[in-house]
């Protein structure tokens, strides 16, 4: 993209409540300097022949509202650095990162280090709610806050009932969010793909529906106990979850992972490394459940949740890695064609889920477009390209679905680019 281009016409979606529109923009060397008459004016004063790009979308940054980073510098995984430069490459403006860490940052010393150097892909932190997230301590929640957490969460399993409950009664956290798995370990086992003809088809051992609706009845109760507290439910995963929140007057918010959403167990390779997520990946009724719940808000945001595995762990057998997959690459790519253009939700529908809703969950001021910032994307929904771990805007991590496979729609610009430099 040149370093001054009027965009004229273009798609233009501003923020949360305003519906997409034909019009201009004038963007030089990564700020937004104009809309409409404003950008057309600009850009007469200075030579500049409009841009044709009446497919193509600009549109607020992305909010991912919990992933994991266990080492910020000098992982082989990923890294701080790699993954703003792989989030800005896929639109993420914004990452929440969960306490799991080398060093848990479950005390206000282990959320340092984190600090912004320039205003491009924003990361928050969860502070810690269980010490190391043993679920069995409590961690000094006020002093998190007060060292910059947005939040408290653990890891990818509900924590110990007894020990939320004391917190929740304790009230360290104020109005401050408070985001749980409903996910026991203990009932899932040994556990791979949540339970259907498909996972014994594929010879996986299944993981029971039970795994995930008897926490998540423990935590709606919770919710409805205590609802001073901000509690937030994360990666629901099943039509039986759904069914649950849709029987309460006034459930949480909550988040699906995306690739809940784009795949189910009836839709994969065996070699796929989509098969080891947490939650266990659920059948077509499963995903169908999660979009209608997502697309009428009942839940409230789609995390990309990335857990970054490096190419050692890719060499384990499958029942033996770690769970998780890479995303933020191409999760914009591959949500846009199984929801926009395969299910009809509108432009409008697909940014409240990936970005408003990102920043209700989080509790944060919501993105959107205004001259003079760069917090920016440009979609091309007819782009085609080739998911590479080449591409020097592709992650570390080894866990990337789809390599070599096609891609249609991509984010060709952003305003981060300046924040944080790539190369296409």
């Amino acid at each position: 993209m040149d370093p001054s281009v009027l965009l004229d016409p273009v798609q233009i979606l501003e923020g949360p409540g305003q519906s997409v529109r034909t019009g201009a923009v004038l963007i030089d060397h990564g700020l937004i300097r104009g809309f409409d008459e404003d950008a057309r004016r600009l850009a007469q004063k200075h030579q500049l022949n409009p841009t044709q790009a009446g497919h193509q979308l600009l549109a607020p940054c992305l909010v991912d509202p919990h992933s994991v980073l266990e080492q910020a510098t000098g992982g082989r995984e990923e890294t701080l650095s790699s993954l703003q430069q792989c989030a800005a490459s896929g639109g993420y403006g914004q990452i929440a990162l969960l306490p799991r860490s080398s060093t848990w940052r479950d005390r206000p010393e282990r959320l340092q280090g984190f600090a912004q150097q320039n205003d491009g892909v924003r990361i928050h932190l969860w502070g810690g709610f269980s010490l190391n997230g043993g679920g069995n301590d409590l961690a000094p929640h006020a002093d998190l806050l007060e060292a910059g957490a947005i939040g408290l969460a653990d890891d990818d399993a509900v924590i110990s009932i007894p020990l939320l409950e004391q917190g929740l009664l304790l009230g360290e956290m104020s109005g401050a969010p408070i985001l749980v798995a409903p996910r026991d370990p203990s009932l899932q086992g040994d556990g791979l793909v949540r339970e259907g003809v498909e996972t014994l088809r594929a010879g996986w051992n299944p993981d029971p529906t039970s795994s995930e609706v008897l926490p998540l009845s423990a935590l709606l109760t919770l919710h409805e106990r205590h609802p001073q507290r901000q509690l937030r439910l994360m990666n629901l995963s099943t039509a039986a979850g759904v069914q649950q929140l849709q029987r309460m007057d006034q459930p949480p918010r909550s988040s699906v992972s995306w690739w809940h959403l784009v795949q189910s167990r009836a839709d994969l390779h065996s070699t796929d490394p989509g098969w080891r997520v947490r939650p266990s990946l659920g059948g077509p009724d499963d995903r169908a459940a999660l979009k209608t719940a997502l697309r009428s808000g009942l839940i409230t945001a789609v995390a990309v949740h990335a857990v970054p595995l490096d190419a050692e762990d890719m060499l384990l057998p499958t029942d033996q890695r770690p769970a998780g997959l890479s995303g933020h690459y191409v999760a914009l790519s591959c949500l846009w064609d199984a929801l926009v253009r395969q299910d009809g939700w509108t432009i409008e529908e697909l940014w409240q889920a990936l970005s408003f809703g990102g920043s209700l969950l989080l509790d944060q001021p919501s993105e959107h477009l205004s001259v003079n910032s760069h917090r920016w994307l440009l979609f091309d929904p007819e782009q085609t390209w080739t998911v590479g771990q080449s591409d020097p805007t592709a992650p570390m991590a080894r866990n990337l679905p789809f390599l070599g496979e096609s891609m249609r729609g991509r984010v060709i610009a952003t305003g981060l680019e300046q924040q944080i430099p790539f190369s296409r």
